[in-house]
């Protein structure tokens, strides 16, 4: 069933430091010089690379591995005889899922000690466990919703955690919602769209904001709502919405039912974007004619989870 291992690397801090300045030696020159920690990076870099070398070897498992580095997971043509190996951060294992179609996809934290790694349940010495089990279809998966925005001219979207509609620079966004048999048109400063898995994340800052206004201005503040990873609904939220004599704000937070959409019409003649998982660079343009529909994916993401979960797995 399963023909080839796909391991998914992430550039480090200290990488990155040296593509931007051509040598190591520069590199450290300038953070030394800029009060920075460099030997901070050299430690994160030290414990990726030992991490990859045990993933490398622990994957020896009679199949063709291939790495890709996360720069070109959108390009990459993933094929159903693969299996996913994530080695990086939580964002990492996000960005996969959305372009990994059915494949399963093993989540590996390599550095325990500077990662909470939430979808990151293995350690670099556990990858051959968690991959043996997939190969021998005796794995624990989870199934996690992800939400999707389509476009009127065909163009489509997926989201991990969630999606931000609205404007590329810090100016009201002008549009028309609706979900259901309600509709407005709206001045905000955009609208987000959270499956489960990302419910704890960007939205919950714009619940903690609501409820620490509502508690200053004298008012109840409510709790931040969470879903589960695998609740086939979506939660939106408008952010900042502003009201004048061409915008209202009722229909401000909500959910989108499993069967159901939430539909936004662009009222912006240029600046509109849609973008993913807090992605900027990897946007649908969104403006004036544009028609954004929001449901929920019929395509699930597969994680692999260990079956009785150790205690330093991820929730």
């Amino acid at each position: 069933m399963f023909e080839k291992l796909v391991i998914v690397t992430r550039k480090t801090r200290l990488a990155e430091l040296v593509e931007r300045f051509n040598t190591r030696g520069q590199a450290k020159f300038y953070l030394d010089h800029s009060g920075g920690n460099f030997a901070a990076y050299v430690a994160e870099d030290d414990a990726y690379q030992r991490s990859l070398a045990l993933v490398r070897r622990g994957l020896e498992l009679g199949l063709p591995q291939q790495f890709i580095d996360r720069a070109l997971v959108p390009t990459y043509r993933f094929a159903r005889g693969d299996v996913v190996v994530a080695l990086g951060q939580d964002g990492l294992v996000a960005n996969v899922a959305k372009y990994a179609g059915d494949q399963p996809i093993v989540g590996v934290n390599p550095d325990p000690e500077r990662y909470d790694g939430i979808l990151l349940p293995w350690r670099p010495e556990e990858a051959r466990l968690a991959v043996a089990q997939v190969l021998e279809a005796q794995a624990g998966l989870r199934q996690v919703t992800l939400a999707e925005a389509s476009l009127n001219d065909g163009q489509r979207l997926l989201a991990f955690n969630d999606l931000f509609v609205g404007a590329r620079t810090h100016v009201s966004a002008r549009y028309r919602i609706r979900t259901g048999d309600q509709a407005e048109d709206h001045s905000s400063s955009g609208v987000l769209v959270s499956t489960g898995a990302g419910s704890t994340g960007w939205l919950s800052s714009v619940f903690n904001m609501a409820a620490g206004v509502a508690a200053f201005a004298g008012g109840r503040a409510g709790k931040p709502i969470r879903l589960e990873w695998e609740d086939p609904r979506l939660l939106f939220a408008v952010r900042e919405p502003f009201v004048s004599r061409h915008s209202t704000a009722r229909l401000v937070a909500g959910y989108v039912a499993a069967d159901g959409e939430l539909v936004l019409e662009s009222l912006m003649p240029t600046g509109g974007v849609i973008f993913s998982d807090g992605i900027e660079n990897d946007f649908l343009h969104f403006n004036a004619g544009a028609t954004a529909r929001i449901r929920a994916s019929a395509r699930r993401a597969q994680l692999v989870i260990p079956a009785l979960a150790p205690a330093h797995a991820g929730r």
